[in-house]
């Protein structure tokens, strides 16, 4: 049974709420989810590579039970809100793993703190999104992967929600800032050894994404998984930990 340390730390005046738990003695991994979600949706990455690692799964501002922001913050105040709270864990060189929003946050921070490796799924780097409403097409992908469907309910109420946007109009404004906003030059500085792992059945970012950051970032490499989704990393949740683990080096 895992033995998980719930924790909960005042960063920039939020309450953010982690858990950490696995091998202390092995490599930091520190798992971003995405929009709408919670630590919940990356726990499937982080058990079965926690016993020869140890996991950090945040649940970013405005996301699971960590403070709602009290004003706007653009992609690189969550980027700075993750350092400091990695500064005061004392982890200083994570492998950093993030899943569409999260993997956003993550490829900035990779541009400027030093992470031993970046692990990418789904992750947007410039404007893809036309509309903000994709509850329909979330609930219908969820239904047909295994892993997913015990978080429905979850996704019901938070993923791609209109009622959950409107409920707090600051966290509607960061989710505009966060789909307008282009990285790419932010990408380039890259230099972490990095994997791409994407479906290529993803209608909120498109295969092609995975290539043109595999071309914007020096030492990269994509896995592509055929017909499936957004959230192909748990569709074939299996062979994403195999192929984790190969990365990790065996870790």
């Amino acid at each position: 049974m895992l033995m998980v340390i719930y924790v909960v730390k005042k960063i920039n005046g939020l309450n953010i709420n982690f858990e950490q738990y696995g091998n202390k003695q092995g490599e930091n991994i520190v798992l971003l989810h995405g929009w709408g979600q919670n630590i919940e949706m990356m726990r499937p990455l982080g058990n079965p590579l926690s016993k020869q690692n140890y996991i950090t799964i945040i649940d970013l501002p405005g996301h699971g039970t960590s403070d709602i922001p009290d004003r706007v913050l653009s992609l690189y105040d969550y980027v700075e809100i993750v350092k400091k709270l990695l500064d005061e864990l004392r982890i200083k060189k994570p492998i950093l793993m993030g899943h569409s929003f999260g993997g956003k946050i993550s490829l900035i921070y990779a541009s400027k703190y030093d992470v031993e490796k970046l692990v990418l799924f789904g992750s947007p780097y410039k404007k893809e999104i036309t509309k903000l409403s994709l509850k329909v097409k979330i609930l219908k992908q969820l239904k047909k992967v295994p892993v997913l469907n015990k978080l429905e309910n979850f996704a019901k109420k938070h993923m791609g929600s209109t009622d959950y946007r409107n409920a707090n109009p600051i966290m509607r404004k960061i989710l505009v800032e966060h789909v307008n906003l282009d990285i790419t030059e932010d990408v380039k500085k890259i230099t972490a050894p990095t994997l791409i792992i994407w479906g290529t059945a993803d209608e909120a970012v498109p295969i092609e994404r995975a290539y043109e950051l595999e071309k914007l970032i020096a030492n990269s490499g994509v896995v592509e998984y055929p017909g499936c989704t957004h959230y192909a990393y748990l569709e074939n949740l299996n062979q994403t930990v195999r192929v984790l683990k190969s990365f990790l080096g065996g870790r």
